[in-house]
Formats: structure tokens, sequence, C-alpha cells
């Protein structure tokens, strides 16, 4: 599975932005996809999950309220819409995919950052 993140960027506090990951390959084996960040100095996080075939999704409270994943089936794709951005949204996002029978994310995409402004 190939993962491509795009839609990183400058944004001001309180502004939106929208990250697509677009999966290619053997995209029927997975199970669920999560978009993560890693700030400068912090551990990486988990901010959204999605379930891929039933749609169940999952949200920290850091995130929660503001960030919504949702997913295009039919072009492999998913989707976090960020809104209401803070400064400590300011991250390197990446997306990654957990295949059905795993335990564990195995495949990342490449990053895309994202650094919002005060």
């Amino acid at each position: 599975v190939q993962l491509v993140e795009s839609g990183g960027g400058l944004v001001q506090a309180g502004g939106s932005l929208r990250l697509s990951c677009a999966a290619s390959g053997r995209t029927f084996n997975i199970y669920a996809m999560g978009w993560f960040r890693r700030a400068p100095g912090k551990e990486r996080e988990l901010v959204s999950r999605i379930v891929w075939n039933v749609g169940t999704t999952y949200y920290p409270d850091s995130v929660k309220g503001r960030f919504t994943i949702s997913r295009d089936n039919a072009k492999n794709t998913v989707y976090l819409q960020m809104n209401t951005l803070k400064p400590e949204d300011t991250a390197v996002y990446y997306c990654a995919a957990r295949l059905l029978g795993n335990m564990e994310y195995g495949y990342w995409g490449q990053g895309t950052l994202v650094t919002v402004s005060s």
C-alpha cells in the first residue's frame, strides 16, 4: 500500500485546512486509516482514525469537535478536515494504513507540514 498526503500549509489561528491521503496498491486489505501528527519535541499522536468499510471514527479530546475524518472509497482517499486551528496544531501530519489482521499501522505517507500562526 502506498500513501500520498497533500493539503498542508500555513494558516492563521482559527482557520481551516483539509488534508488528503490517496492510497494505492492493495487497498482492499485496508482495515483502518489514521491521521497522526508529530510536533517538534513531542511524541507522535493519533489525531483521527476511520475504519475503512464501516466508517467508524475516533478522535482524541485534543481535536474532537474541530477535526473530521472522512473517506471516499471509490477514490481510495481519506480526508482530514481541520477547523478552528490552533498554534498547538502545528506539526507534520501523516496518514497511515492498518491492514486486516494487523494491530499496527504498517504503511505511512511522507507527511505534510501544517503550520498555524498566532
